[in-house]
């Protein structure tokens, strides 16, 4: 055993599992690199604020979840807790908002990390694939992500998920409703901490999960009956544009999400079989976000998902992925045989063909069961006779057929028989 183990609240991605992984990342970015969306990646930690005045002082995340250090030379960082305040900088840093075609639309995927008590679904450190559409006040773009997002879940076979839809309103409305719900919350039997919440951002205590609280909710002032008349138009158009795509949704007047930055359309995707945690992603519009962190107004919206939340989503329902075996062709040396099959090897993988090799000078018995382990679909076995007379024997592991081939035929042959 090593010395070493990971962090608490971490985990390592091994394979065959992690292949699991690494399709759910792909599946849910293909649909946003068919959509126009091209990939942003960002450094790991950032200015810590960045996230001090984008995500908000308020938040759970901000006072108690970030990973804070300081450089050498007295600079304060953050390991990135979220993405979308990063992508943002990242977008305003390259003045993509200057050269025109706006939006500009950017996925990315990456691990994340927030100081939180480690149990299933909720860890230190997490991965997630996100999408930001930057520098468009339009409801087609909430509803296209929202959209997206759906499709990717579906591809994954995923059914018992639900999304959860809110508008947050605007600078306008949502002053005079932020004065209606600290007048209400003032009148509650609230903890000091709570207390302290409800004067900065009143809207976060309508996303405390405590029982005691919610119980004292009941009767709270609605968003939705204070939201001015362009706010409810432009709500109206996200709910008539998902719902004529086919996309079913549910309206919760309670969904406010743990960051301070968005503004109008907000989502959350949801999974009943996750128990607690059920959140696996969200999003929303985040307007005034570029101008909190110094740059222009570019109103934007955006959405991250959870890769952890989602693989746990899929074994709740007992899915399986149809993941193909990394390995095609397994080959096998016998005797003085190793040099010719290390070159037919790599001549398969020029061809495009995924193939390995018994590696460690092991006899038949032992190289055929790393090559039934490898999930190949063909075996390639070379012997001395087999050398002096130019051929190899392939085999077939799925119908156990076995015939002799010409070495210099071999890539031609398995690539007509994988067609």
């Amino acid at each position: 055993m090593s010395t070493f183990k990971a962090p608490k609240g971490t985990y390592d991605l091994i394979p065959p599992y992690s292949a699991k992984y690494l399709a759910v990342r792909d599946a849910i970015s293909a649909p946003l690199r068919k959509a126009g969306y091209g990939y942003i990646e960002t450094p790991g930690f950032e200015d810590v604020n960045l996230f001090a005045r984008g995500v908000g002082e308020s938040t759970d995340i901000v006072t108690k979840e970030m990973f804070t250090l300081t450089t050498k030379g007295g600079t304060n960082l953050a390991l990135r807790p979220e993405g979308t305040a990063s992508v943002l900088r990242a977008a305003l840093e390259a003045s993509l908002h200057k050269q025109g075609n706006l939006p500009a639309k950017l996925w990315y995927s990456g691990s994340y990390y927030r100081y939180e008590r480690p149990q299933k679904g909720r860890y230190r450190h997490f991965s997630q694939v996100g999408a930001e559409a930057i520098g468009a006040e339009d409801p087609a773009l909430d509803a296209e992500l929202i959209i997206l997002a759906d499709q990717a879940y579906r591809t994954l076979g995923l059914s018992n998920f639900r999304i959860l839809l809110n508008s947050l309103g605007d600078k306008e409305c949502r002053p005079v409703y932020r004065e209606a719900l600290q007048t209400f919350l003032r009148g509650l039997d609230l903890d000091e901490e709570t207390v302290r919440r409800a004067e900065i951002n009143p809207l976060r205590v309508l996303d405390d999960k405590r029982a005691e609280v919610q119980k004292q909710l009941v009767g709270a002032p609605v968003l939705r009956d204070y939201l001015c008349d362009a706010c409810k138009a432009y709500h109206e158009e996200v709910r008539e544009l998902i719902t004529a795509a086919g996309v079913v949704f549910e309206d919760d007047e309670k969904l406010v999400r743990g960051l301070d930055y968005y503004t109008r359309t907000t989502f959350e995707f949801v999974h009943d079989g996750l128990g607690a945690q059920s959140a696996v992603g969200g999003g929303g519009r985040y307007d005034g976000l570029s101008e909190m962190i110094g740059g222009p107004a570019l109103p934007s919206v955006g959405w991250a998902l959870g890769v952890d939340r989602t693989v746990l989503a899929l074994e709740a329902e007992g899915i399986e992925l149809d993941i193909p075996a990394a390995t095609t062709v397994f080959a096998v040396a016998l005797g003085e045989a190793k040099r010719t099959v290390f070159g037919l090897v790599t001549q398969l993988r020029k061809a495009g063909v995924a193939a390995d090799m018994s590696y460690g000078g092991k006899g038949l018995k032992g190289a055929m069961k790393d090559a039934n382990r490898s999930g190949a679909r063909f075996a390639v076995v070379v012997g001395e006779r087999d050398l002096a007379q130019g051929v190899v024997q392939l085999k077939d592991m799925e119908s156990g057929e076995q015939a002799s081939v010409p070495v210099a035929e071999l890539v031609d042959t398995v690539r007509a028989r994988l067609a």
